[in-house]
C-alpha cells in the first residue's frame, strides 16, 4: 500500500495538471489552435533549459557505476531497435511510426523515475539514479529527434536530417549541459536562478498544453496503437530489461534505477516534440496520458515484485 501511495503521489499531480489544461480548453481559456504556438515556446526555450539544468546540476564525480551505465545504454538501444521493428511491421502510417517508437523507448525518467527511486529506497545512494539522468536523457533526446525526423510525414534526405538534429534545441541544451559539467563551469548566481526557474516551469507547461490538446474522441486506429504502446512501455519493456538485470546480479539502488528508467511512462516531452517535428501529435498525447495513468498500477506491481524477491 505504501508503494501504491508513492506511485500515485508521483503520478496524480501530473494527471491533475493535464486535467487543468483540458478544463481550460473546455471553458474557453485556451483554444486547441493556440497549443502549437505555445508548444514552440516550450520546445524552443523551456525544454532546452530543462535539459541543460538537469545535466548541469548532476554530480559525475560520485555515484558512477560503469556496469550499470553500460547495461542501461545497451538496453536503451535494444528497446529502441525492437520498437523500430514493431512500428515498421504494424504501424502503416509514416507520421505515426515515429510517435509509436518514441512512446515505446522513451521514458519519463526525470519527472517520475527519480522521485520513484528516492521513495523506494529511503536513505539509499540516490545519487546513482541522479547521475544516470545525465547519461540516459541525452540519449533519449537524440534518438527521439532522429526518429521523428526520419518518420515525419515527408521523407528527409540525410543532409537535412543531420542538420535538423544538430539544430534541435533539446540537443543543444543537452550538449551545453554536458560541456558545462565536464569543464566544471558554473553560472553566476544572478543567472543560475532564472535558468533554474525556467527549467522547473518546463514540465508543468508541457503537461498543461498536453491537456489542452487532448481529445477523448480518438479514432480506432489511434486507440489500438495507444493500447499497444501502453502494453509495450509498461509491461513488455520492464519485463525484458528487469529480467535481464536480475539475472546479471543488479540489486538495491541499481535495479531500482533500472526500474525508474524502463518502467516509467512515456516522457511528457514526446508530445511537444511530435507536435513540433511533424509527428502524429494526437497519438503522442494519448500515449503520454494513458501510460502516465496506468503506470500508477504497473509500477506498483513491478516494485512489489522486486521487493518480494528481495532485490532491494
Amino acid at each position: 500500500m505504501d508503494n501504491l501511495i508513492l506511485c500515485l503521489s508521483g503520478i496524480l499531480p501530473i494527471l491533475l495538471i493535464v486535467a487543468a489544461g483540458y478544463a481550460a480548453k473546455r471553458i474557453g481559456l485556451i483554444r486547441e489552435a493556440d497549443v502549437p504556438r505555445a508548444n514552440k515556446w516550450a520546445f524552443g526555450a523551456f525544454m532546452p533549459l530543462m535539459c541543460f539544468y538537469n545535466i548541469y546540476t548532476s554530480d559525475l564525480s560520485s555515484a558512477l557505476r560503469p556496469k550499470l551505465i553500460v547495461f542501461s545504454v545497451l538496453a536503451i538501444f535494444l528497446v529502441y531497435g525492437l520498437s523500430i521493428l514493431y512500428a515498421v511491421r504494424f504501424v502503416p502510417e509514416r507520421e505515426s511510426r515515429g510517435v509509436v517508437i518514441q512512446g515505446l523507448f522513451r521514458s519519463n525518467y526525470v519527472i517520475l523515475g527519480l522521485p520513484l527511486a528516492a521513495g523506494l529506497l529511503p536513505g539509499g545512494d540516490i545519487g546513482v539514479a541522479a547521475v544516470m539522468s545525465a547519461i540516459v536523457v541525452p540519449i533519449f533526446n537524440v534518438l527521439a529527434v532522429i526518429t521523428l525526423e526520419t518518420y515525419k510525414g515527408k521523407k528527409s534526405d540525410l543532409r537535412r536530417l543531420l542538420l535538423n538534429i544538430l539544430k534541435n534545441p533539446l540537443i543543444l541544451g543537452s550538449v551545453a549541459g554536458l560541456i558545462a559539467l565536464a569543464a566544471g563551469l558554473r553560472l553566476p548566481s544572478v543567472l543560475e536562478k532564472p535558468v533554474h526557474d525556467l527549467a522547473k516551469a518546463a514540465s508543468p507547461l508541457m503537461l498543461f498544453l498536453l491537456g489542452a490538446f487532448f481529445n477523448f474522441k480518438s479514432d480506432r486506429t489511434r486507440l489500438r496503437q495507444t493500447a499497444a504502446v501502453c502494453v509495450g512501455r509498461l509491461i513488455v519493456v520492464p519485463a525484458l530489461v528487469l529480467g535481464a538485470a536480475a539475472a546479471l546480479g543488479f540489486r538495491d539502488i541499481e535495479i531500482i534505477t533500472l526500474l525508474a528508467i524502463f518502467a516509467s511512462p512515456t516522457a511528457v516531452a514526446s508530445f511537444t516534440m511530435a507536435e513540433q517535428l511533424g509527428g502524429d501529435a494526437p497519438l503522442a498525447g494519448n500515449i503520454v496520458v494513458w501510460t502516465s495513468f496506468l503506470s500508477a498500477f504497473t509500477v506498483f506491481g513491478w516494485s512489489m515484485l522486486l521487493k518480494m524477491l528481495n532485490f532491494f
